[in-house]
Formats: structure tokens, sequence, C-alpha cells
């Protein structure tokens, strides 16, 4: 995934933490793995959250950390993009 390849695990949309979220799911007799992570933006694949668990249902604090950290990536990109116009401006 890092290099463009789609992934060759099942991913599903996490639409509930946010737009371009998805989970890469994997699973094997001792439990279920997650990896929440952001569409590739800026070329840049952003892990959100990575995670065993023993039931195939996503926790709620699992989601919810999700949700923090998707917050703050889109806020450090907004960011960069005002600092990038900022510097062409001058």
């Amino acid at each position: 995934m890092q290099q463009g390849r789609p992934p060759k695990l099942d991913v599903r949309p996490m639409q509930s933490i946010g737009d371009g979220v998805f989970e890469l799911k994997d699973s094997d007799e001792s439990g279920w793995y997650r990896m929440i992570y952001l569409a590739r933006k800026n070329d840049i694949l952003f892990v959100l959250d990575c995670f065993e668990k023993d039931s195939r249902k996503t926790a709620r604090r699992d989601i919810a950390r999700a949700k923090v950290r998707f917050k703050r990536v889109r806020q450090r990109l907004m960011e960069e993009q005002k600092d990038a116009k900022h510097k062409q401006a001058k």
C-alpha cells in the first residue's frame, strides 16, 4: 500500500470515522486484526490505528480513538496547505 498498490486483504470504508477512511481486515484462529487508515493524501498513507481484538465488531473506543486521530491529521493537512499557500504568496 505504501507503494500505491491495492491492499491484498479485505478493506471496508469507515465513513463513521470520516471520508477516505478505511479498515483493513485480517484474522486467524487466535483473533481479528485491524488497521484503520486514511487513504493517500499528498502521497502519504496515514495509519490512524492498529489493533488486535477478540470479536468481529470494532469497539466504540477504537472508533473514537481513530476519529480523534483523523481530526488531527485533517487539521495538520489544512495547516500545511495554508503554509504552502502563504509561502507561494511571498
